[in-house]
């Protein structure tokens, strides 16, 4: 189960939304408590008044009609964008559990509204505000959701589509999740601790509450994990989490995520809860020049002579598909390895 609360993203950038492009506005004084959340908190002590929110720039971003880029790539491509893209467009993760089926894959244009909609409950529950107000924060959410997909390939927004064993025919959002995989879709504005923007970093994760307590949320970080990994990104995941949030916690630790700062005590004077850094390093795949030398070395070699190979690989920790703890070797001393090996079995030749 993720709770609402472990969503962090959105943390500072709402308050850009909310505060931003009016040069009349001020801060209005007809006030709603805005404790601290981890989705959506305000980090100044502004109050919020409903006839008070200032105009957008451009004002038609309020307009709940207006469409979402389709997956085309932010401003930022680079030679290696496309092949990101493609990866994002083909991403699926698929868990089979014993009450239900649940799909991971990138969000779709037509998706922005729902998967708005869905955050925006996630924050007024855990703000403990009125169900009324959740049409107002799924516009100002599906705002910040289409300036943050003008980003994609270096960042992007997973959904998460369960559907019940015995339940219903169509498979039902359940879930979400913000990665950034790199300085060019990190967000302008995070939460502290300050996480560095060269790395990914998974935020605005939730799971709806009716699809709480089923696994969900586990299936959820790891098929996080494993798009970073095809996308091939940094290998250290940070995310935060607040420390009053103790069912997410112990999912992270769990999971193998450390904490590697707290925030300061004097958060508090920003009415913000305070909040966990934590990190997670993945681990290695193996070098691409690694993985083509020893495809064609099976291929040149036969099966025989490779499967003699392997055996002395394995004893040396090289796999196709490393270990926890894998002994990642470069491609020229893995030849060193291989020519050592056909030498001796040359030499064992001969004398036979």
């Amino acid at each position: 189960m993720v709770s609402p609360s472990t969503s962090l993203s959105l943390d500072s950038a709402f308050q850009r939304l909310l505060f931003h492009s009016s040069h009349n506005f001020s801060p209005p004084s007809l006030s709603l408590s805005t404790p601290s959340h981890a989705l959506l908190s305000l980090h100044k002590s502004y109050s919020l008044s409903l006839k008070s929110f200032p105009r957008f720039s451009p004002p038609q971003a309020l307009d709940p009609s207006v469409e979402a880029p389709p997956i085309s790539g932010g401003p930022f491509l680079d030679p290696g964008s496309f092949s990101k893209l493609r990866i994002l467009k083909e991403f699926r993760y698929v868990h089979q559990f014993d009450h239900g089926r649940l799909e991971i894959r990138s969000m779709e244009a037509e998706e922005v509204d729902p998967a708005s909609l869905l955050l925006a409950k996630s924050f007024a529950e855990s703000m403990w505000w009125a169900g009324g107000y959740v049409p107002l924060l799924a516009i100002l959410v599906k705002q910040y959701v289409i300036e943050r997909r003008a980003r994609i390939p270096h960042m992007t927004i997973l959904l998460g589509f369960y559907k019940e064993r015995d339940g219903e025919e169509e498979a039902r959002l359940a879930c979400i999740a913000e990665i950034s995989f790199d300085v060019l879709g990190a967000n302008a504005a995070v939460p502290t601790p300050v996480p560095p923007q060269e790395y990914p970093y998974l935020s605005n994760m939730t799971v709806r509450k009716r699809f709480r307590r089923k696994g969900i949320g586990r299936h959820l970080l790891k098929a996080c994990e494993e798009l970073i990994t095809q996308i091939k990104a940094e290998r250290k995941v940070f995310l935060h989490c607040r420390m009053i949030d103790d069912v997410p916690f112990r999912l992270y630790k769990k999971a193998g995520y450390k904490v590697v700062k707290t925030d300061s005590i004097l958060i508090w004077l920003t009415l913000q809860r305070r909040k966990y850094l934590m990190l997670k390093e993945l681990p290695p795949v193996p070098d691409d020049s690694i993985m083509y030398f020893l495809l064609v070395f099976e291929l040149a070699c036969g099966v025989e002579l490779w499967l003699s190979l392997r055996s002395s690989l394995d004893s040396l920790a090289i796999r196709t598909h490393p270990p926890k703890k894998p002994k990642v070797l470069k491609a020229e001393k893995l030849e060193m390895v291989i020519m050592k090996h056909l030498s001796s079995g040359t030499g064992s030749g001969g004398n036979a």
